[in-house]
């Protein structure tokens, strides 16, 4: 582990603690003095993901991440709430224990903690998702919203 202040590979850890699906760890550099922290995470054999075109890429965490953050964007959405929802995604995918798995999976399953989470980023995320392209499209995609308002 190289300092990101001073790029050393000498340095020792401080202080470890348990994060949840992650363990953080707290670092001094022994050439600068500085402390910075790390997070260590086990690494898990993602499948590849199998895209509308054919395409296989690698499953890629923070593509899902960065696809609520999106959604969510200006909605009273905590990103606590937000990491939780990407683990049980990234949970799910791994659990499956399949090489691939087809975007279009992926996609359902940010739209199921989406409509859990808010109904705006739901509907931002779904328009999108679903390429809807006229109004009637859209209304479909709320119909189900506005019942469960009642």
């Amino acid at each position: 582990m190289n300092c990101p202040f001073c790029k050393h590979s000498n340095n020792r850890v401080v202080d470890s603690r348990d994060a949840g699906n992650s363990i953080r760890r707290r670092r001094i550099c022994e050439e600068c003095g500085r402390r910075f922290t790390t997070h260590e995470r086990i690494e898990f054999r993602m499948p590849q993901v199998v895209k509308k075109d054919g395409q296989r890429v690698p499953f890629n965490r923070d593509k899902v991440h960065n696809g609520f953050e999106v959604a969510c964007r200006k909605r009273p959405v905590t990103t606590v709430a937000i990491e939780a929802s990407v683990d049980r995604i990234v949970h799910k995918v791994q659990a499956q224990g399949q090489r691939e798995i087809a975007s279009r999976a992926i996609g359902r399953m940010v739209l199921d903690e989406l409509r859990t989470l808010d109904n705006v980023a739901y509907l931002r995320f779904a328009s999108v998702y679903q390429e809807t392209a006229s109004l009637d499209d859209f209304m479909r995609l709320l119909q189900p919203l506005i019942g469960k308002e009642q």
